[in-house]
């Protein structure tokens, strides 16, 4: 646990470090001075991306390499058109939010509107839990302790630095996470064995492309992966970036990193089910593998790769919400316009950060439900996201009436369907599919060049 406690020093340095000096107006603030390198971009990027680690791990141990298919390959996919068609388009822009373009291009209502669904989307409620879990997990603490303390530690040097402190922060918890796999997995290939031990004690389908589960339920992933269109995370590093070019070759490389990310998580994966068949708790799966395989200095670094991964979409969630919420909700509806160079920007996204912090830790200790919860919010926000964010960079556009009844609609139609379902998919459809049918069906009819 000493190298546990020395990642829980050096962001408590952080902390302190930051609380010195404040960032010294808007873009600053919210956006690092719109100055990020090539490297730190993409150690930003790749590390905020990857928080559900232990879900990863879940679905690695119970459906085998289905799992890149799953979890990276459709969302590699939607990266790249993300990379070669929004990207330079975003750091080009004036926008400083994704509300900003919606108020650009459609108006105020649309950006609230906008901003609702991109707070729900991204308050860091599940990953939080993981916190928790994780700390419960290692060091037997209460849930509710590690989450509040793991919330604090991530939150904490993000108040006064903004941006540029959290990608400080990434750089290290980067390295941190590639690491932690890039130990265990050669170490498991020498304990255990390559690839005949694999093949000889995984169930049989854990090495096919679909995992048991079919064809329909891979494939609708690469549908749900579209969410990745209108990531507020994506939008916000490319509008940081040093320039167009950065932000694009920023994304591309990242991308690689995660394809090498995910052969390490999945691999790690394949190797919990060999070695440990009757895990009773496959969310579990990483941590457990570690214990069995690793010596305890081992065990420490892994267990601090894992709070790095989780901790570094804790931060940057939380700062995108807190900005969501009190600048582009909160300050948009207080004046009827965008909050430009508006000098309660920073007062009204440090006091958002406040409310997402403990609205995050309330709904993570909730945790019957909290997950489902986020996951429905999720499928909601998308359809309403969506085709008005990617409409508003093309030429053709909706009347701004018509694409806030269009992201008003989808979120009712997701939300009714979803209550037909009674929390899960009416019909066998999944509820994001009828929000973006309609939200196509207002949005396509009245579109005109803009």
């Amino acid at each position: 646990m000493i190298l546990v406690a020395a990642y829980a020093l050096f962001l408590v340095y952080a902390v302190l470090r930051l609380f010195r000096a404040s960032s010294r107006d808007e873009t600053d603030y919210l956006l690092a001075g719109r100055r990020l390198t090539l490297p730190a971009f993409v150690a930003t990027t790749v590390s905020t991306w990857y928080g559900g680690i232990l879900g990863v791990g879940e679905y690695a141990w119970t459906y085998g390499v289905s799992n890149w298919l799953v979890f990276g390959a459709p969302y590699y996919l939607y990266a790249l058109v993300f990379a070669l068609v929004l990207a330079g388009r975003a750091r080009r822009g004036l926008a400083l939010t994704m509300p900003d373009l919606l108020q650009e291009r459609y108006g105020t209502r649309a950006a609230v509107v906008g901003a609702g669904a991109i707070f729900v989307m991204t308050v860091p409620a599940p990953y939080v839990l993981m916190m928790g879990v994780l700390v419960e997990m290692a060091l037997g603490w209460p849930l509710w302790l590690g989450a509040v303390i793991g919330m604090a530690l991530s939150v904490g040097y993000v108040v006064r630095g903004g941006l540029r402190a959290v990608v400080g922060t990434e750089i290290v918890q980067f390295v941190l996470m590639f690491l932690g796999f890039m130990v265990l997995v050669p170490v498991c290939v020498a304990k255990f064995g390559g690839w005949d031990f694999l093949r000889d004690a995984l169930p049989p389908q854990h090495l096919t492309w679909h995992g048991g589960r079919g064809f329909q339920a891979v494939a609708i992933w690469y549908v749900i992966a579209a969410s990745t269109l209108v990531e507020p995370a994506f939008y916000q590093r490319c509008c940081a970036a040093r320039d167009e070019r950065t932000a694009r070759r920023g994304l591309l490389v990242s991308i690689l990193f995660w394809v090498c990310f995910d052969f390490l998580t999945t691999t790690s994966g394949l190797y919990a089910r060999a070695v440990l068949p009757g895990l009773a708790d496959p969310v579990a799966a990483f941590p457990r593998l570690a214990a069995v395989a690793l010596p305890p200095l081992l065990q420490g670094l892994f267990l601090t790769s894992l709070l790095a991964t989780i901790m570094s979409t804790v931060d940057s969630y939380a700062f995108i919400a807190a900005i969501t919420g009190g600048r582009d909700f909160w300050l948009r509806l207080r004046r009827d316009g965008p909050p430009v160079d508006d000098p309660r920007t920073t007062t009204a996204v440090r006091v958002g950060l406040l409310a997402t912090s403990v609205l995050a830790v309330v709904l993570a200790l909730w945790s019957g439900s909290v997950v489902g919860l986020w996951h429905h919010l999720g499928s909601v926000g998308t359809p309403v996201l969506l085709l008005p964010v990617t409409l508003g960079y093309s030429r053709w556009r909706p009347r701004p009436g018509r694409a806030t009844a269009a992201m008003l609609a989808a979120g009712g139609a997701s939300l009714a369907w979803l209550a037909l379902g009674r929390g899960g998919p009416w019909l066998g459809v999944e509820p994001i599919f009828p929000g973006l049918l309609v939200s196509a069906g207002v949005l396509l009819p009245g579109l005109r060049r803009g």
